[in-house]
C-alpha cells in the first residue's frame, strides 16, 4: 500500500505528515511525500527547503517507514500536481492538511483542498492542525 501526503512546512502540513505516518504504520504502507509550488519557489512560503524536507524524511524513517520525496516547482495548479502524482505513483490514499478559512474566503477563493477532495479518484483523508 502507498500513501501520498501533500506536505507544506506549516502546522497544517505537519498535521498531514503526522497523520500519514500513523496511517503508514497502521497499514504497513510506504509514503510518497509531495511538495510542489505554483511557480517561483523563492516567493512561495509553502515550498519546502531542503532542510525542511530532510527533517520530514528523518521523522518518517525514524518510525521505520519507507519514503519517496517528490519535490519540484511544477508551475501549474497544486491540486492538479498532487492528483497527477497520486495516479503516477499508484497510491491508495491521499492525506492533506486543511487550514481554517472563513465562509466568505471559501466562497471567493478557490481551495486546493476542496479540489483534491472533489476530484480525486482515490480516497482522501483531510486533517486539521
Amino acid at each position: 500500500m502507498k500513501i501520498l501526503v501533500g506536505y507544506v512546512p506549516t502546522p497544517e502540513g505537519e498535521a498531514a505528515l503526522e497523520a500519514a505516518a500513523a496511517e503508514a504504520v497502521r497499514r504497513s504502507a510506504t509514503i510518497v511525500l509531495v511538495n510542489t509550488s505554483r511557480g517561483d519557489a523563492y516567493v512561495d512560503d509553502r515550498y519546502a527547503n531542503q532542510a525542511e524536507l530532510d527533517t520530514a524524511e528523518a521523522n518518517l524513517r525514524e518510525r521505520g517507514l519507507e519514503v519517496t520525496i517528490r519535490h519540484g516547482v511544477g508551475g501549474g495548479d497544486v491540486a492538479t500536481e498532487l492528483l497527477n502524482a497520486a495516479v503516477e505513483e499508484n497510491v491508495d490514499l491521499i492525506i492533506i492538511g486543511l487550514r481554517r478559512r472563513t465562509p466568505v474566503g471559501k466562497l471567493i477563493l478557490g481551495s486546493t483542498a476542496q479540489r483534491i477532495l472533489l476530484e480525486s479518484p482515490i480516497p482522501v483523508l483531510a486533517v486539521k492542525a
